[in-house]
């Protein structure tokens, strides 16, 4: 198959890449009633890929082709959505246009922060990632590239978990339209990882904080990912279909009342996705059958010009299926390689159901004076998990000649063989309710500034049901680990079942104080609490919180500085509150945190580099960390100690560079630093040192997400003067993430590391048809959708060996080995996208 998508990819590159030429339309968007400029600003070529999104300054740069009755919109939620017509545009001349939006009273009811509010959290319009080479199929693959200190999991791309500025994966808040989700809990690999919850087609814009976030923000002590879905103004949709898999939404909004503006707004989505043609480039040979499907839906209905009801609702289906047969996996330097060659019998089957419903009701009444609003959200979750594995692994543990004569890659040493029996049966259901009520008030103090004030006021109950059942036998020449003269003992045993509930309410408070608008430097204070009472062991969570922002006026490169901090507790959740013996510590304390954050902002003129100007964002950190549960990682699996064992640090500086290096063709480098360590409780933690046996003594070891040097990038860029085909490239490069001795992790604690993870994606894609040549080519056989997209995808372009996790194996001389469990290889896919 490879034979022929490369030529007919080529061919289509050689078809459309000189056939266009074009000029710059540029200028400003401005409010038409002060006179201010207008950031948020859509302006696009209707039924083309051509837009642009202002930033603060509102101003504004397309690269258009030449064609007849050339058509600019420009759009902005609040505004009156303004058209232009420019007759004939000859592509030869470039042209200034200024645009002045008059703000509406009548629009769809949409909750959102102080206008006058800039704040230092990340913000993009996710539309610039749809050609983004991506082998999850999830947004969260792009946060390593866009966001600041967020690093891909130890499960590399077949997973779309990730670490925040030296948290664990469970410690990120994701939020859809105010709607917290929760991710399955049972997952103990990225190959098994499915589809998440956010639907990139869905989304309007995300917001993503790293650290230091406001209190109206829930308990979680790393990061919140906020997403906003679509509010759409006319009937769309598309279909995406690839090698690993295929999508499809629609949208459209319809006024259910003639001559009404009330409407109803609808967004549908479903997905499918199936890893196996990823899968089988891994060191493990055999069956893979990976089905994963997800369908939601985001429906508004205006009820009046003040309420809106809405509802969200989600179907995630994943099955993973696995009937593996042999694996060849080999670790070692220039004069010593160690080979494992394995054989299964066996399978597993493994399963993660997840299912959402919620509803909302919005009052955003038309009152000038003091603009306020309140929301009521209820949402129910289920999960039904279930791991089941029965596998059977022969293993012959050899060293391998390494010179370059005749006898190379030849046996030489025999360092074990054995068995090792794995057998699984875990099942795990949950039910959770949410209940939440929240508001706000603006209130403005003229010459002054003015107050945003926000409440909520929440109630969860958690209700699970776990049954593990789960035992390794492990055989190691001809004698059972461990060894009895009369028993057949297995190697380790954990069966248990668990019912859990448990009650979470939550109060916070949070005030926006601007103040000295009209003077040369602007200050912004967002001092805020949050209270949380858990019934299980009866604790009670103060959390203040409070967030300094100062903006100079006149500053010719936009620069703003702002300074966080305030303490972040972590109530524990089912996994935390599980010890390794199976059974729950119910009274585990919250995880605790203070957070110390400074960053700026700034303009960076390129002109050599890129036509616009680029943005420079960095930020410095410090988190205190007390009362911290201890874990050990195996791939994206958290094993938790289940007891308040340590405490840590974690200290770094994150820096991102984002700007167009083309027109309309944004790029991101993202570079962080980070050392994050721990201290067990009444442990002495050591280090090995060349001539003492006994160690070297340390106040702290690291812990198992330290990586002291990450660079993401994601970069775009298209031929020129022919923007319809771009260049799509993702890399990655991290340093390795420390782990332990098996079973053995505690004084000479994480004392090694896996090797640096580098990766490169990148795709090439082509606009087939867009519906702006129709009447150039009124007979083109793809005239009947609005734009379509082939892509071509390399994923590892490198094929570099990644690993995931190591795999302990005894030897006849009692030692132990390592044998890293390798990450996907090079894989060609093949995409196409339609859009209606």
């Amino acid at each position: 198959m490879r034979r022929f998508i490369i030529p007919i990819f080529l061919f289509l590159l050689y078809h459309n890449a000189f056939t266009q030429e074009s000029s710059k339309f540029y200028g400003q968007a401005i409010d038409a009633q002060n006179g201010l400029p207008l950031e948020l600003v859509i302006v696009y070529v209707p039924e083309t890929n051509v837009y642009f999104e202002t930033k603060e300054n509102g101003r504004f740069s397309l690269d258009i082709s030449a064609t007849k009755n050339l058509i600019i919109k420009c759009s902005r939620l609040g505004y009156q959505t303004q058209t232009i017509t420019l007759g004939n545009w000859s592509g030869t001349k470039d042209q200034e246009f200024n645009i002045s939006l008059i703000p509406i009273t009548n629009q769809e009811i949409i909750i959102k922060e102080n206008v006058n509010t800039n704040n230092s959290n990340i913000k993009e319009n996710v539309k610039s990632f749809e050609l983004i080479p991506t082998t999850t199929g999830n947004i969260e693959s792009i946060l390593p590239s866009i966001a600041l200190g967020v690093r891909s999991s130890s499960g590399g791309e077949l997973s779309s978990q990730y670490s925040v500025r030296g948290g664990s994966y469970d410690e990120n808040l994701v939020i859809i339209n105010d709607f917290e989700v929760f991710r399955p809990q049972l997952i103990r690999n990225g190959q098994q990882e499915g589809l998440t919850f956010p639907n990139a087609d869905l989304i309007r814009e995300l917001n993503f904080s790293s650290g230091g976030f406001e209190s109206k923000y829930g308990d979680k002590s790393s990061s919140v990912l906020d997403i906003k879905y679509k509010v759409p103004d006319s009937l769309r949709f598309s279909i995406m279909g690839s090698l690993l898999g295929a999508s499809g939404h629609l949208e459209g909004s319809k006024k259910y009342k003639k001559n009404s503006p009330s409407k109803i707004n609808y967004l549908l989505g479903a997905r499918y996705k199936t890893s196996k043609y990823l899968l089988s480039s891994q060191d493990l040979k055999g069956e893979y059958q990976p089905n994963f499907l997800d369908l939601q839906s985001y429906i508004t209905v205006d009820l009046n010009a003040a309420f809106q009801l809405a509802f969200i609702g989600n179907i995630n289906r994943s099955q993973f299926k696995l009937i593996p047969e042999e694996s060849t996996q080999a670790k070692g330097s220039i004069s010593f390689v160690l080979k494992l060659n394995a054989y299964y019998e066996g399978q597993e089957l493994d399963y993660f159901n997840q299912s959402m419903g919620g509803i909302s009701l919005t009052y955003l009444p038309k009152n000038k004076k003091h603009p306020h609003f309140l929301k009521y959200m209820s949402a129910v979750y289920t999960g039904i998990e279930a791991e089941q594995f029965d596998i059977l692994g022969y293993y012959r543990l050899s060293e391998i000649e390494t010179t370059n004569d005749e006898n190379a890659g030849k046996e030489i040493k025999l360092w074990g063989t054995g068995t090792q029996h794995l057998y699984t049966r875990n099942y795990l259901e949950s039910l959770i309710f949410h209940n939440e009520i929240r508001g706000g008030l603006e209130l403005e103090n003229k010459g002054m500034g003015g107050h945003f004030m926000q409440y909520g006021l929440s109630f969860r109950h958690e209700d699970l049901q776990d049954r593990i059942n789960e035992w390794e036998r492990i055989d190691s020449a001809g004698y059972s680990i461990p060894n009895s003269d009369t028993l057949v003992l297995l190697n380790s045993v954990l069966k248990t079942k668990n019912q859990f509930t448990n009650t979470k309410s939550a109060f916070w408070l949070q005030d926006e104080i601007s103040l000295f608008e009209q003077s040369k430097i602007a200050l912004k204070i967002t001092p805020g609490v949050r209270l949380q009472y858990t019934e299980l062991n009866q604790e009670m969570i103060f959390n203040p919180r409070c967030k300094f922002e100062w903006v100079p006026k006149n500053s010719t490169r936009n620069v703003r500085y702002w300074f966080s901090t305030g303490l972040y507790h972590q109530p524990p959740f089912y996994r935390e509150l599980r010890t390794p013996s199976g059974s729950l510590n119910e009274d585990l304390k919250s995880q605790k945190s203070a957070h110390f954050v400074a960053g700026m902002v700034a303009n960076l003129r390129l002109k050599k580099v890129g036509p616009t100007p680029f943005k420079w964002i960095s930020e410095i950190y410090y988190k205190k960390l007390w009362d911290v549960v201890s874990y050990d990682l195996d791939n994206v699996r958290i094993l938790y100690s289940g007891q308040n064992d340590a405490e840590a640090y974690a200290i770094g500086w994150d820096n991102r560079i984002n700007g167009e290096f083309a027109p309309g063709a944004e790029s991101w480098v993202n570079l962080s630093f980070l050392r994050t360590y721990e201290h067990l409780y009444e442990v002495q933690h050591k280090v090995r040192e060349s001539g003492n046996p006994n160690g070297k003594e340390v106040n702290s070891v690291p812990r198992p997400t330290d990586q002291f040097f990450s660079i993401s990038m994601f970069f775009q860029d298209y031929l020129p003067r022919n923007p319809n085909f771009k260049a799509h490239l993702q890399a990655t490069v991290t340093s390795g993430l420390p782990y332990g001795f098996k079973g053995d992790n505690i004084i000479y604690r994480n004392e090694y590391r896996h090797k640096p993870y580098h990766r490169v994606d990148i795709g090439f894609s082509t606009l087939l048809w867009d519906s702006h040549k129709k009447s150039a080519k009124p007979y083109n056989p793809l005239r009947f959708c609005r734009q379509s997209w082939i892509s071509l995808e390399v994923f590892n372009l490198l094929k570099v060996k990644n690993e995931a996790s190591v795999r302990w194996i005894k030897s006849v001389y009692n030692y132990q080995f390592a044998i890293p469990n390798y990450l996907s290889s090079r894989r060609i896919n093949l995409r196409l996208r339609f859009d209606f």
